[in-house]
């Protein structure tokens, strides 16, 4: 919820810190860069160290994180807090759901159990924006981040009563150094691709480019050398378990990157109020939820391969609705794409991490999981840092030129009617071009999935 509801909160944002373009992709996604490169991580040191005690102890600093966010009075100390409540959240899915497990020893019940688990992530996603409109049209942006603070609260005072300690001594030590490539890696690429798209390229962002290829080139050899790695690469030789990934990190990509430039579009282009744009999108969120709770049914009667087929459709073919979108009109197309692939979400979501499972020896199944999870936190990241890219650029191209983002131009004091209406085109093309590319490859993937995965899976 709390990445969800930060994107109807976007325009206040910028309304209040002014931050440039890249500041405010970097208060979008700083919080999942930090969670997906140290996600693995901070799973083998729950092993090592205990999980409830790791999450607890992350709970306390992401809820510092919220309240630091919420009262931060520029765009550097925000994206600071970002990063602060990453650190905290990196605890949550591998400690949350080895805790989970741990409470129902028999394996019916513990199916059930995670089910409803997953099913949570996928209604915080959907009740977001509800929520996130509700307060956003009584008070000011930094609520979103203030109600962290009371679940946090409750969470640690119950949590030890509740819930069990689970330590799993692993062998070997953590690979610091692979923790340390992987995150500067991403960091530094996603930094030069998103800062050249907002400004242009220099010779220091290609340097910054070059350097962060050439680290996480590294990172991938040393995870094929090392007696213990942080990720087996080995995993996807397995072509059904590259596609479970692929399918993670592309469905992520896609939501995140329509669920911000819809919501500013929604509110900067077409003029809607934050509760209005929210409620519009009720009908999606609650397709989602449903889709993903219902996806074991749908795995019942069509099976597991067909259903993972027909989640990459689903997501490519609504997002190709959001093409009918003009500066006009467009929330019919809005409210049709949601629906649609909102399908897609529900089943990706459910059947990621047990395609990704499925598909390698019981061995290996902790690490598929751990892929299978930092390819959602991963692909949320890069739908905003490289697709929100994309849009920016188009948007820099064709606009008026008069600021970097669409509302610091539409708050420009004199602005004239003729640049307004050129500002809001420009931002249309980009929004279009950004769609058109997570369409291209959701469907790309749905062709490689046809081809790919045997039907011997469709027994689910």
């Amino acid at each position: 919820m709390d990445g969800s509801v930060l994107y109807l909160a976007m325009p206040g944002i910028t309304s209040a810190l002014t931050p440039g373009t890249d500041q405010a992709l970097w208060i979008l996604d700083s919080y999942g860069f930090v969670v997906s490169s140290l996600l693995i991580a901070f799973g083998n040191l729950g092993d090592r160290y205990g999980r409830l005690r790791f999450l607890l102890g992350g709970a306390v600093v992401f809820g510092l994180g919220s309240a630091g966010a919420a009262l931060s009075p520029s765009p550097e100390l925000l994206i600071a807090c970002r990063v602060l409540m990453g650190l905290g959240g990196a605890t949550l899915l591998p400690s949350g759901l080895a805790i989970v497990g741990s409470l129902f020893p028999d394996p019916r019940q513990r199916s059930r159990a995670i089910g409803v688990f997953a099913a949570t992530f996928a209604a915080g996603f959907a009740a977001g924006p509800v929520i996130g409109g509700l307060l956003l049209s009584r008070f000011a942006w930094g609520s979103v981040f203030l109600i962290n603070i009371p679940v946090v609260v409750v969470f640690v005072a119950l949590a030890p009563f509740l819930l069990r300690e689970v330590r799993v001594c692993g062998p070997g030590r953590v690979d610091a150094l692979g923790v340390a490539l992987s995150a500067a890696g991403i960091l530094l690429t996603v930094y030069a691709v998103k800062t050249a798209a907002a400004e242009g390229p220099t010779a220091t962002r290609a340097g910054c480019a070059l350097a962060g290829v050439a680290l996480l080139a590294w990172f991938a050899h040393r995870q094929l050398t090392v007696d213990h790695p942080l990720v087996d690469l080995r995993l996807f030789r397995d072509r059904v378990f590259s596609v479970a990934i692929l399918t993670g990190l592309l469905s992520l990509v896609a939501w995140a990157a329509a669920g911000y430039l819809t919501g500013v579009y929604l509110q900067s282009v077409l003029g809607y109020g934050v509760l209005a744009a929210a409620l519009l999108a009720l009908p999606g969120a609650a397709v989602l939820t449903t889709a993903c709770i219902g996806a074991g049914g749908v795995v019942d009667r069509i099976g597991k391969r067909s259903a993972l087929i027909a989640s990459h459709f689903f997501m490519g073919g609504g997002l190709l609705l959001l093409l009918l979108t003009t500066t006009g009109q467009g929330v019919a197309a809005f409210i049709a794409s949601s629906v649609v692939t909102g399908v897609g979400y529900g089943l990706s979501f459910s059947l990621v991490a047990d395609t990704a499972v499925a598909a390698v020896p019981a061995a290996r199944a902790g690490s598929a999981a751990s892929l299978a999870e930092t390819s959602n936190e991963l692909g949320n990241a890069l739908g905003i840092s490289l697709l929100g890219s994309l849009a920016a650029l188009c948007f820099r191209l064709t606009g008026p030129g008069v600021a970097d983002t669409l509302d610091e131009t539409l708050d420009t004091p004199g602005l004239p009617a003729t640049a307004a209406a050129e500002a809001e085109r420009a931002f249309v093309t980009g929004m279009h071009w950004a769609i058109g590319v997570a369409s291209v490859l959701c469907l790309a993937l749905g062709v490689l999935a046809v081809r790919w995965v045997p039907k011997e899976t469709g027994s689910g």
